[in-house]
């Protein structure tokens, strides 16, 4: 921060008057917002990689030559690690969608801003391109094979092997170098910017137009992976029709730069949504299980649901073994249906693992109870219990076997249910209650699953769902 203020005062003329560090995101750089008398806010970036900053100030300067709603850098420490930018204010198209991402629905509104974001693409990624030097990009200047079966490698190593499903590594690796092959077609002769990571989150809407934030991770790519990094963002939930519609609004805007042909276009970007969406759950299996960032894990449902949707007989032919991978990983895959307008209580119960973390309160009520169960007799210790969790009957025969747990239970109960009915009498719109253990697989699952059965028969007017993390399952019971 200090380094920062110093840079801002080497700019301005004036010590910053209020340095704000904002939320953290998936990466490690911190950014603050600067303000001082007289002079517009200003965002400072600091960054743990030289490389990494100079590839964001080369695509920036780049970018605004050419007319790009990006941000400007406006000064450079001597060493390199901190910048200072324009500042493009606090509305991200994210944040702005969120209540039609609750309700599931989107309206005209909603969609002419989507629509807005696909239309400026094909700029971005043609324009950016035009005579830009991509060896300035971090960490590499063009997708090639080897970033590519780097992606699918971080998928099986830091979200695959960690779930427990079992597989063929030959196969699958052969079934990584077909689809390697595919996505490198594409790449040839390829002189467009691949944004990389194009998604919501980093739209700001200023005066109604989209401005584009964090490309530093751009390169030298095809123009399908930003599409369908975009338009299946895995929390978005895009209906098939919108997701239908904002592929047409990018189409009409590419037609000055490149003609497409749909239906070879539909085919290529299907593929690329199967290499972006197994690119992200490897990214939310290592932010998640490894770093033990909770709100991580709770994106998994959502990108297993839209895998599930790309399971076709041409994926499974082509792709034998990785298919049968992501439909085992996707069996069973829910979303709490939890949103709702009509007043009422949600309960959400949640198991997990403390290797991971306690889970986030994502209505931001800051949470409720978390109960341990590591004290009680664990099944995964012993070998015939460790394939099976707490929802299968010989694990929770043997949980009920001693009563442990059953007392446990009426003990949580005995202090959860006088606050459920003290949050209905006062109009309280959410409680979360969360079930923790070692691995998360058996003794959190059982409880969480029992108490969400008990308050869902008692309380006639309370919404209940249950999230187990870590074996991917989320439902709504009532």
């Amino acid at each position: 921060m200090e380094e920062i203020q110093e840079l801002y005062k080497r700019h301005f003329g004036h010590s910053p008057a209020v340095c704000q560090l904002l939320q953290e995101s998936g990466s490690n750089r911190r950014n603050y917002r600067l303000t001082g008398d007289g002079t517009p806010s200003v965002i400072g970036t600091v960054g743990t990689v030289i490389e990494e900053n100079e590839a964001f100030r080369a695509i920036s300067a780049h970018g605004v030559s050419k007319g790009l709603n990006l941000p400007e850098v406006l000064a450079v420490s001597e060493d390199g690690f901190c910048y200072l930018q324009e500042d493009l204010g606090e509305s991200t198209l994210y944040d702005l969608l969120a209540e039609q991402r609750r309700l599931g629905r989107y309206d005209d509104n909603s969609r002419r801003m989507l629509a807005d974001v696909m239309r400026a693409l094909p700029r971005l990624q043609f324009e950016l391109g035009a005579g830009f030097d991509f060896s300035v990009c971090y960490p590499q200047e063009s997708l090639d094979r080897r970033g590519i079966l780097f992606d699918l490698n971080y998928f099986k190593y830091c979200f695959l092997k960690l779930t427990g499903v079992q597989f063929s590594e030959t196969s699958l690796q052969d079934d990584f170098e077909n689809l390697a092959d595919g996505i490198l077609a594409h790449c040839q002769d390829c002189e467009t910017f691949m944004y990389r990571d194009f998604q919501s989150r980093n739209v700001m809407v200023r005066d109604g137009r989209p401005w584009f934030i964090d490309f530093q991770g751009g390169r030298r790519g095809p123009v399908y992976y930003d599409i369908a990094s975009f338009v299946w963002q895995a929390q978005a939930r895009y209906p098939d029709d919108l997701r239908q519609q904002l592929v047409e609004a990018y189409l009409d805007a590419a037609r000055p730069y490149r003609v497409f042909e749909k239906e070879d276009f539909m085919k290529t970007l299907k593929m690329f949504v199967l290499f972006r969406s197994i690119q992200v759950l490897g990214a939310y299996g290592f932010r998640g299980y490894i770093e033990k960032k909770a709100h991580f894990l709770s994106s998994i449902p959502y990108a297993l649901l839209n895998v599930r949707g790309l399971l076709d007989e041409q994926l499974q032919e082509s792709y034998p073994t990785l298919s049968e991978v992501l439909s085992k990983l996707s069996e069973g895959a829910s979303l709490p249906q939890t949103d709702s307008n009509d007043g009422l209580l949600t309960v959400e119960v949640t198991s997990f693992s403390y290797r991971a973390g306690i889970p986030d309160d994502l209505s931001g009520n800051g949470g409720g109870f978390v109960f341990d169960c590591r004290a009680l007799e664990n099944p995964g210790r012993y070998a015939p219990y460790k394939p099976y969790c707490g929802l299968d009957a010989c694990v929770q025969e043997f949980l009920e076997k001693d009563g442990g747990i059953l007392l446990f239970l009426e003990k949580v109960k005995a202090l959860t249910d006088p606050q459920i009915e003290t949050y209905i009498k006062r109009g309280f719109s959410h409680l979360m209650i969360s079930f923790g253990c070692t691995g998360g697989q058996h003794r959190s699952v059982y409880g969480a699953q029992k108490l969400a059965e008990h308050i869902a028969s008692k309380y006639e007017n309370v919404h209940v769902t249950v999230n187990h993390t870590n074996i991917n399952v989320c439902k709504r019971l009532k």
